[in-house]
């Protein structure tokens, strides 16, 4: 019984034999050697071959001119990483040297090893399986190309969008700030912020990020004189790296308005930052800011850049706006969205 190709993980071995005796033969002592296998005679060539095998096996008799030009064909389609070896099992008395060039010829895309029959069959299953093995190896190496196109795709795409945004956080900052030293302090701030989201993100390895360890590096410098003025409380969870660095530039912008108009300007006003996760089926993610013992809260008679751009990245990340509440006793915002679109 022939092994389907397409149920198996390892390359597999086509067997181009028009005589039963030498396909069943061969075919025989191969699966007792664990190799996959599938033999033919040549009718319905272009099907098999379709299917892609590891290596191919053909004897002297199947060399006619319809075979040869059909896998010609097949290995002309081959990708650049591809050299398909094919053992050719040849007569003893057969010109060798003539049918290597017409095949080198016919073939170019092949790894060609010829054989003289006789031949032991473990000469026979050591050949295969050296070329089975060198059939994975230029896997491997099409898979370590495949990765590293993507890698420099990926490198080019976030580089891309970190100068995006350095860009943007640029203007937005110039168009605020009312002397060069304002703009360069908060356009150092900013950028610091969008760094500590990136330094989390390397250091976790991967496209998720533990949101505990981007708000800790986001909030840290701000609790480094011995005391604690913004509190952080939640469930440790994993979000992407877009969301982290929405948080992240988000509570940056909070942590600046506070203490340049609410709860950190005074020495005894403190913030909150929390989350919370609600509900079984469709769990929800909550962030809330609450400002604590600062000045009276007034709303101000305009927004600035701080203030949109929260609430425009908040919208976008939760999918609904947040909750903006310049109540006299403190500054509020709070937000709430699928915690499957945080991640």
């Amino acid at each position: 019984m022939n092994v389907a190709p397409g149920e198996i993980e390892l390359d597999w071995v086509l067997v181009l034999a028009p005589f039963r005796k030498d396909a069943d033969y061969i075919a025989a002592f191969l699966r007792e050697q664990r190799v996959p296998v599938n033999h033919v005679r040549t009718d319905n060539l272009a099907h098999h071959l379709s299917l892609s095998p590891g290596v191919i096996v053909i004897t002297h008799e199947a060399l006619s001119p319809a075979v040869v030009t059909a896998i010609g064909i097949h290995l002309s389609a081959q990708p650049d990483w591809s050299e398909v070896p094919i053992l050719v099992l040849l007569e003893r008395a057969a010109p060798i040297a003539r049918i290597r060039s017409q095949l080198e010829r016919a073939w170019p895309r092949a790894r060609l090893l010829f054989h003289t029959r006789p031949i032991a069959q473990l000469e026979l299953v050591n050949g295969i399986q050296t070329n089975l093995l060198v059939r994975l190896r230029q896997k491997q190496v099409r898979d370590a190309i495949d990765r590293e196109v993507e890698l420099r795709l990926e490198l080019n795409h976030r580089i891309k969008n970190i100068l995006a945004s350095v860009a943007s956080i640029f203007q937005m900052t110039r168009r605020g700030a009312a002397t060069a030293e304002d703009l360069a302090a908060d356009f150092t701030g900013r950028l610091q912020a969008l760094s500590n989201v990136h330094t989390a993100v390397f250091e976790a390895g991967g496209e998720e990020v533990s949101l505990s360890s981007v708000v800790d590096l986001t909030v840290s410098p701000y609790n480094s004189d011995g005391r604690n003025r913004i509190h952080v409380s939640g469930p440790d969870v994993g979000v992407s790296r877009n969301s982290a660095t929405t948080i992240a530039l988000c509570l940056h912008e909070l942590i600046t308005n506070a203490i340049k108009y609410g709860a950190l300007s005074e020495n005894e006003g403190s913030v909150d930052v929390a989350w919370a996760i609600s509900g079984d089926a469709a769990p929800v993610f909550s962030l809330h800011w609450v400002e604590r013992d600062g000045p009276k809260v007034a709303e101000p008679t305009r927004q600035g850049y701080g203030t949109k751009y929260v609430r425009s990245a908040l919208r976008s990340l939760f999918g609904s706006p947040p909750e903006v509440s310049f109540d006299p006793e403190g500054f509020r915002c709070e937000v709430a969205g699928s915690l499957e679109r945080m991640r």
